[in-house]
């Protein structure tokens, strides 16, 4: 029997963005913003989402990443009950919920970083941070230097190395599990963190909850390093993202299949047998609409996320078709405040929301579209077959990039004895050991194979 993180459905929240909480955290009492969040629940379950990524949540200055309290949820959000609550509404739908774990660093206005303004050279925790040096200083005039998150010097690289900073990290996930009920973390710039920081946060989590789920932010590099036995279940398929708008804004289908080829391929992929995260936007990058020359190709788009290996998120507000750019007004262009029921009232694609559905009830129902085995069928410039492979039921997914309809002959990867198109219920044709495939323009197929 598999996890639950093994084939799941995320919907990605940035709640302090989505509640329209103010950007600075200079409230002297809390605001109960949860509530608007707790609405988006029945939609996020309708939706055919299996798990939450959500965050960040703990007390922070001023975009959640500077947190100033790891034992409280951000005041502009709620206080931990709230919470509380909003994970046992959650559970009572069937969705898990993960957490961001921010632990490469702190704010300024963290407990331990003060002791050290205060005490300098005699602060217990000069220790607990990278790079501790008096002789020098830092834009803030602290008349002591640190070493800074890409230089962001209101991030202050935590001393992971550091067991007393280990061991305190480590209550403060004991105390979320115990005390909010959560299913995972996903780790902030995992490909900073300590390795064996990241071994020891997987034996003790895993000892605290079996099935609980560690995915990482890892940008570039070999994703192998981080996911594994040993340390993360899953990391952030950034190299994917990339191919997802870029294959189709160039005609370049070639661009998606080498790196599926490269990353999964059954004879020699690099990264067989591990699950890792897929998506097409996030808090950090440009809505994939924006991105899309050709706005039909939002619905190809969404088609190889749910259906290539790998955990399909859907990032709020996407499923609408909304714009965001940086360039706009930075990363808060990205993390917009949302009304769930205006947004169900309008959209810039009509017909997107009702076609998440069905993918989730494709992914739900056949599970060989998360699990089977990824075998590439047909590949050109604008049209790109391929299949997921099963023991008792195959997938074929064909996709199309074109502004015209094309008609494929695809290879047909099993002996089968019906084919069966998922969207109309209608058989296919099969011919000489080929399927014969007819996509719309910009638009994509998914072919049941038993």
């Amino acid at each position: 029997m598999g996890k639950w993180y093994d084939n799941a459905v995320f919907y990605h929240m940035y709640p302090l963005g989505m509640s329209g909480a103010p950007f600075q955290n200079q409230e002297s009492e809390v605001v109960h913003r949860f509530d608007s969040l707790k609405k988006w629940l029945p939609h996020i379950q309708a939706l055919g989402c299996d798990a939450i990524y959500i965050g960040p949540l703990f007390e922070s200055t001023t975009h959640g990443y500077d947190t100033r309290d790891y034992h409280l949820v951000d005041r502009r959000l709620g206080d931990n009950a709230d919470f509380k609550n909003f994970v046992a509404q959650a559970h009572e739908l069937g969705l898990r919920i993960v957490v961001d774990g921010v632990f490469n660093h702190t704010g300024r206005e963290f407990f331990a970083f003060r002791d050290i303004q205060q005490y300098r050279e005699h602060s217990r925790y000069c220790g607990w941070y990278k790079g501790i040096n008096f002789g020098w200083n830092t834009p803030y005039n602290d008349g002591f230097g640190y070493e800074a998150w890409r230089n962001c010097f209101e991030l202050v690289n935590l001393n992971l190395q550091n067991r007393d900073v280990k061991d305190y990290l480590f209550d403060v996930i004991r105390f979320w599990i115990h005390e909010f009920d959560i299913d995972g973390i996903r780790l902030d710039c995992a490909d900073c963190l300590d390795f064996d920081f990241m071994k020891e946060l997987r034996w003790m989590t895993g000892n605290e909850k079996q099935d609980f789920w560690l995915m990482g932010e890892v940008i570039h590099g070999d994703y192998a390093r981080w996911a594994n036995a040993e340390m993360l279940h899953s990391v952030t398929n950034y190299e994917l993202h990339k191919g997802l708008y870029s294959g189709h804004n160039d005609h370049n289908y070639f661009e998606i299949a080498h790196t599926i080829r490269r990353q999964f391929d059954e004879n020699g992929g690099i990264y067989r047998g591990r699950v890792l995260y897929s998506f097409v936007d996030n808090h950090d990058v440009d809505r994939i609409y924006s991105k899309l020359n050709d706005k039909r190709h939002i619905i190809p788009v969404y088609t190889l996320l749910y259906t290539l290996p790998g955990l399909p998120s859907i990032y709020y507000g996407s499923e609408w078709g909304i714009d965001g750019r940086k360039a706009n007004g930075g990363d808060g262009a990205l993390r917009p405040c949302l009304n769930l029921e205006e947004m169900q009232q309008k959209s810039n694609v009509s017909e997107l929301v009702e076609y998440l559905v069905f993918l989730g009830t494709c992914r739900r129902e056949h599970p060989v579209i998360g699990e089977g085995r990824y075998r590439e069928l047909l590949l050109t410039n604008r049209q790109y077959a391929f299949a997921r492979i099963g023991d008792g039921e195959t997938v074929v997914v064909a996709v199309n990039n074109d502004e015209n309809p094309a008609e494929l002959w695809v290879p047909a990867p099993i002996t089968a004895e019906s084919l069966t198109d998922l969207k109309t219920g209608e058989a296919a044709a099969l011919e000489n050991g080929k399927i014969h495939v007819q996509l719309p323009a910009c638009g994509s197929r998914l072919i049941l194979l038993k």
